[in-house]
Order: structure tokens, then sequence, then C-alpha cells
């Protein structure tokens, strides 16, 4: 589903996933992308967890 979700945001975002059985994935953007990345989580219909790489 998530992945569904940014390719209709015209690929903000790649989707990978690490972990299928945790539910855990990565999303790699841009610095040109990443505000709308974090907004567009913040936003989702189910609960997420944000961690960020600096």
């Amino acid at each position: 589903m998530l992945t569904k979700i940014f390719e209709a945001y015209e690929y903000l975002g790649v989707v990978s996933t690490l972990n299928r059985s945790e539910g855990i994935v990565v999303i790699r953007g841009t610095a040109d992308t990443y505000t709308e990345i974090i907004e567009i989580l913040h936003n989702l219909p189910f609960v997420v967890q944000v961690w960020e790489e600096e």
C-alpha cells in the first residue's frame, strides 16, 4: 500500500522493504523531496514511526 501511495505522488521517494515480517521499510528520497515525504508519512491512514538518518 505504501508503495502505491508514493507512486501516486509521482515518485517522491523509492520504497523498499527491509523486513517484511516486521513491516519495516525504507523510503529513499532526496533533500528536495524530504519535506513532502515527511508530510505524507504523518498524514497516512495508519500509524508509522519515522527514523531519520543524517
